[in-house]
């Protein structure tokens, strides 16, 4: 793949997040739970968009899960990461969120980041 080709995809991928973003916003009541895909790590955050304050977050990267994450694949990771996201979010009183998919399609590690959570006791 090319430099071209590159910004293309980024480009594309800047133009559906753009879209998602128009009609998902988070609130107080259910804030929005933002996913970011790198080619080796999976990143959530749970944003109070009124406020612009990440309330909680999950990552491959942590110290915490990344101690747990050896020998699995990314999409076992990615399931990880959202069970444990949701656990910290339930410490905190969050039951309720928006997914914000962030212009990825929902398949592979983003359905199962959101299945992870959904099974961690999130409603959405």
């Amino acid at each position: 793949m090319n430099a071209k080709d590159i910004k293309k995809k980024r480009a594309s991928r800047a133009r559906r997040q753009k879209r998602v973003r128009a009609r998902v916003v988070g609130s107080v009541e259910r804030p929005r739970l933002n996913v970011f895909r790198s080619l080796d790590n999976i990143y959530a955050q749970v944003i109070d968009d009124t406020s612009g304050r990440t309330l909680v977050s999950a990552s491959t990267i942590d110290r915490e899960i990344a101690s747990e994450m050896e020998g699995k694949t990314k999409i076992e990771c990615a399931k990880h990461v959202g069970m444990k996201l949701a656990e910290r979010a339930k410490n905190v009183g969050i039951n309720k969120i928006v997914f914000d998919r962030g212009g990825y399609r929902y398949h592979g590690r983003i359905a199962a980041l959101a299945e992870g959570a959904r099974e961690g006791g999130l409603e959405f």
